[in-house]
């Protein structure tokens, strides 16, 4: 009998997160659950991740009438998964047990069969509450092993001692220096599996978000996992390092239960291999896909309409991939063999010769290649990519390879955390503090992020590692561990809109959920569902909620010139939130816009200054590398009338003091900024008496918050500059007399 395996189909939610920003629309899914229906997936994912906050924040639609809507089409045909970070559902303040249980209770209710839980730190104690509670409502809980790797040494390996004269004579041997002992073994992630199957998990996926499991990894770890377990395995990888493919057919060949793919058009590249490729693999290998591929076959064909549809948000809608139907028609003979060679190469641990297989096939299909900056530096790639943005914005480019080379040992000191969102943004922001420490000459982690603080005390979860008491004391103040306490969870408020009657915000406990977990996207969502319940009338039936019209785009001609200076972007991506329009005065390094990149938030700080005479881009819009953005007003030209913002202004930061005039440049000891980034809070005045360790003022660089603390005691003189303001590096802050 021919060995079964099973699929879970990831593009209606991860596919679509990974490739288009999670844009489809309800009406888009509604046309492909018919055809899915005759497909008979073992599982879909379709809920959880960024679903929830995209389908609320850009579509105006509730991400409960989603989930209910593939239920509903779906007949229990296929099982339906969402995805979520355990005690942190889709966020990363812990909630308290009341919280998790009328979320998981309102899911399955609604529909959702599978619970796929992940904790960014493999903390077992941040999932195993998730676990009891979704098998006790009914459901099935996937528990997840986050991969990760062993970080490269921050420098090379000293070389070994020359012998000494007393060895030398009696021909002793010197120690060299000990490697690093590793962390993340196979048997790590085994047991943290068979933990997680003792607490009650019905299958174990071995999630790999960046795609840095290679074949000769899952080679060893696979069986290993096989033996250990009695429940299902699940295997979850990426493209992006170009490793996703031939890891997926190793696992097949090592004997994984289920595996996650895409459906063409929304497979390859950052997303999950084509089940198209798999398919191919199984039918050379005997080995049963428990899909109905011709129903794949007309979802792939709506599909393109589909990738089409979501063009605006398509980074690669240049370079589509080749027709599945009719390159595989017309495969050429020697394309045929790769698939042979793979295989046996694959069975033969052979990994070089495996992945020039993969990668040929891959290239004669049309997917992108691989990204070798992700491979190399064994970083996710939206974390190098929010590094760089961030760095460019802070004009401290520079610093780059410095900070890279620092993750390691950051990485270590904070007790070897995983590189996943958050940690990947926390562990990234402190190696560039500890690069511009060292470049200063102080100590390392003089300037520490809060969130880092919070990571070493314990709020976070426990680490991998334990982190080393002193260091812990030395980072924020005390050796002890604390746990972030759950008891200060505060319920948000539902208040009455006057406005529109004085009805609720959220009128029932699925819509009041929406606002424990996505707060401030919730309330926008629910205050346009009440705004038009309320125009309707109360007798008529509850009119959907109007989306949200995004600001339009001034139209720009590619070949068009400009009179003025234009602001271009550094880096492609999709913008989220504009921060200027027509009339504003910008300063140089004010942001101007947020944007997202390889599934991280961007703030973009502009590199000039002068009056915004037209913005190029509206919320929504895909942007390219160099493509301008903001034209400011030329020489000679008149300010435009500045023009109502597109939505609610944040409240107006306190005006800054004016800063010194050249003439008037301070006289005593100043303070001056470690790194540039944003004032948020000014903690000093004029007359105040500091002592060096003093906290003066509270600051944001590369999207985290930090305290600066003083060092040097004195009296407060003058304060150079203001809440809201943006600083340099080295810029002058404090005057003492």
């Amino acid at each position: 009998m021919a060995k079964v395996l099973k699929i879970r189909d990831l593009t209606l939610r991860d596919g679509q997160q990974s490739l288009f920003a999670t844009r489809m629309k309800q009406e888009n899914i509604d046309v492909l659950l018919p055809l899915y229906r005759d497909a008979k997936f073992y599982i879909m994912e379709v809920w959880g991740g960024a679903v929830p906050d995209s389908v609320m924040r850009y579509l105006g639609e509730s991400p409960w009438d989603r989930l209910r809507a593939c239920s509903k089409a779906m007949k229990g045909i296929s099982l339906l998964s969402a995805l979520s970070r355990g005690r942190n559902l889709f966020g990363y303040v812990p909630y308290p047990d009341y919280v998790l249980e009328g979320f998981y209770k309102e899911a399955i209710k609604n529909g959702l069969n599978v619970m796929r839980i992940f904790d960014a730190l493999n903390d077992i104690d941040n999932i195993k509450e998730s676990i009891r509670l979704i098998n006790g409502l009914g459901g099935i809980a996937d528990a997840a092993v986050c991969y990760t790797v062993d970080p490269k040494d921050e420098a090379p390996a000293p070389a070994p001692k020359k012998k000494g004269f007393f060895s030398r004579l009696f021909g002793g041997k010197e120690e060299e220096p000990a490697a690093p002992e590793k962390i993340f073994t196979d048997e790590y992630f085994v047991e943290k599996a068979k933990e997680m199957e003792r607490l009650g998990a019905k299958m174990i996926t071995l999630k790999d978000m960046a795609g840095l499991v290679n074949p000769s990894r899952i080679f060893t770890l696979m069986p290993k996992l096989k033996q250990a377990l009695s429940v299902p395995v699940d295997f979850h990888t990426h493209c992006t390092p170009g490793y996703g493919l031939a890891s997926v057919l190793t696992a097949i060949i090592k004997g994984v239960d289920i595996v996650d793919t895409n459906i063409w058009w929304f497979a390859g590249g950052s997303a999950a291999p084509s089940i198209e490729l798999i398919w191919i693999f199984c039918q050379k290998l005997g080995i049963e896909v428990d899909v109905n591929m011709e129903a794949v076959a007309k979802i792939r064909q709506e599909l393109k309409a589909a990738r089409q549809a979501l063009a605006d948000f398509d980074l690669n809608k240049e370079k589509w991939p080749n027709d599945f139907d009719e390159f595989y028609a017309k495969m050429p003979r020697e394309i045929d063999a790769e698939f042979d060679r793979a295989i046996k190469a694959a069975s033969a641990n052979n990994e070089a010769e495996l992945l020039d297989a993969c990668h040929k096939i891959e290239a004669y299909f049309g997917f992108p290649k691989p990204n070798e900056l992700v491979k190399n530096a064994e970083v996710p790639g939206g974390m190098y990519s929010n590094m760089v943005a961030n760095l460019r914005a802070l004009k401290a480019e520079d610093v780059l390879d410095e900070a890279m080379a620092l993750i390691p040992k950051v990485r270590r000191d904070a007790g070897l955390v995983p590189l996943v969102t958050p940690t990947s943004q926390i562990v990234g922001s402190q190696a560039v503090a500890v690069a511009l420490d060292r470049r200063k000459g102080v100590a390392d982690y003089t300037n520490k992020n809060n969130q880092f603080i919070s990571l070493v005390k314990g709020e976070y979860g426990h680490t991998p590692v334990a982190v080393d008491p002193a260091f812990r004391e030395k980072i924020t103040g005390s050796p002890i561990e604390k746990p972030y306490d759950v008891s200060s969870y505060k319920a948000p408020a539902n208040p009455e809109l006057p406005e529109f009657g004085g009805v609720k915000l959220a009128q029932n406990d699925e819509e009041f959920l929406l606002l424990e977990l996505l707060p401030a996207v919730a309330t926008g969502f629910l205050k346009n569902r009440r705004k038009a319940e309320f125009e309707a009338g109360k007798a008529a039936a509850p009119a959907p909620a109007p989306k949200a019209e995004a600001p339009k785009a001034e139209e720009v001609v590619e070949t068009e010139t400009f009179s003025g200076p234009v602001f271009k972007a550094p880096m492609g991506g999709t913008v989220m939130e504009l921060k200027v329009k027509p009339g504003d005065t910008v300063k140089p390094g004010d942001i101007v816009m947020v944007y997202e990149a390889m599934k991280m938030e961007n703030d973009l700080a502009c590199d000039m200054g002068g009056v915004v005479k037209r913005v190029l881009v509206g919320e929504g819009d895909v942007m390219g590398t160099d493509q301008p953005l903001i034209e400011f007003v030329g020489a000679g030209e008149a300010a435009p009338a500045p023009k109502p913002a597109p939505k609610a202004e944040a409240p107006k930061p306190a005006p800054a003091p004016e800063a010194p005039k050249a003439d008037d440049a301070p006289a005593g000891p100043v303070l001056k900024a470690p790194m540039g980034g944003t004032v948020m809070e000014i903690c000093v005045a004029p007359g105040d008496k500091i002592n060096s360790g003093d906290k003066v003022m509270v600051y944001e660089a590369m999207k985290m918050e930090n305290d600066l603390n003083s060092d040097m005691s004195g009296t407060v003189k003058r304060i150079l500059v203001g809440v809201g303001d943006v600083i340099g590096t080295d810029q002058p802050l404090i005057e003492f007399e």
